[in-house]
């Protein structure tokens, strides 16, 4: 089967930052250049051709971030192409850490440890995504944001895509989790993807970390704390909240793609 290329033209306008290519052309060239080996190197060659103040700044960044990166994620094998476009390096401890939390969850619903009828499973589900998503986009976490933020890709099709990584590792184990329990699973799925949309769009406001830091405060004190002290399941997690986390989840799915020039900026994020 041919493969269809990227045009030198556009692969040399590229390398010397032409401002004024179309932003689906840009997007267009990144994605090709993500899968592609060959196009990679004639764009690493027309660097070296044509911008060698590119090349330069690239190499002054390079030297600057090495360091970093290493310190960041020590002694870690090389992983896989595919991996890395879906999984940051520092993701990867605050995922092990919310499916560690979901199995402390399930152990304690296990053992009849909760308060009255209350389900750990089900009061800390709709949380556990967020900590993921704020750990997937936030500059203090990721040594090379400000160089992931700074491409076209690096908006929203960047932040969907962390976030489906955060979603596709802990839904599975919140899943095996209610099954085990009991739990219905509309009554932790609904919550769990609508405060995951609500942290995106608040986040495309005031950054990612900030909405995510911001919605757990609110959770703990107006639903865990209240939930505890009364020793039951409190009226949002029942069934007869699922419609207002339908609605929130659609409000923040209509936000997020409102706002979508939001997520290419720095500002994203905090």
């Amino acid at each position: 089967m041919s493969v269809e290329h990227a045009s030198m033209r556009i692969i040399d306008r590229y390398a010397r930052g032409d401002t004024d290519i179309a932003a689906d052309e840009l997007w267009a060239l990144e994605a090709h250049l993500e899968a592609c080996g060959l196009c990679r190197d004639r764009l690493s060659a027309s660097v070296m051709a044509e911008g060698p103040t590119v090349a330069a700044l690239v190499d002054t960044v390079w030297s600057g971030l090495e360091p970093h990166l290493a310190a960041a994620v020590p002694h870690q094998r090389r992983r896989p192409a595919w991996l890395s476009r879906w999984v940051t390096p520092a993701m990867m401890p605050w995922l092990g850490m919310a499916v560690s939390v979901t199995l402390i969850a399930l152990l304690l619903d296990a053992v009849g440890t909760g308060p009255g009828d209350v389900s750990f499973v089900l009061l800390l589900a709709p949380v556990l995504p967020v900590l993921g998503v704020a750990a997937s986009w936030s500059h203090g976490l990721d040594p090379a944001y400000e160089l992931t933020a700074s491409v076209p890709r690096a908006g929203l099709y960047l932040v969907l895509r962390r976030t489906a990584s955060v979603l596709a590792v802990v839904v599975p184990a919140l899943l095996v989790s209610g099954w085990v329990t009991g739990v219905m699973a509309a009554q932790w799925l609904l919550p769990c993807l609508a405060f995951t949309s609500a942290t995106l769009a608040l986040g495309g406001i005031v950054g990612v970390t900030r909405a995510a830091i911001g919605l757990v405060g609110v959770w703990a004190a107006v639903i865990v704390a209240p939930t505890l002290a009364a020793s039951r399941t409190a009226v949002a997690l029942q069934t007869a909240g699922l419609p207002v986390w339908a609605l929130i989840l659609a409000l923040g799915i209509g936000i997020v793609v409102a706002r979508r020039g939001a997520y290419s900026a720095l500002g994203a994020h905090r």
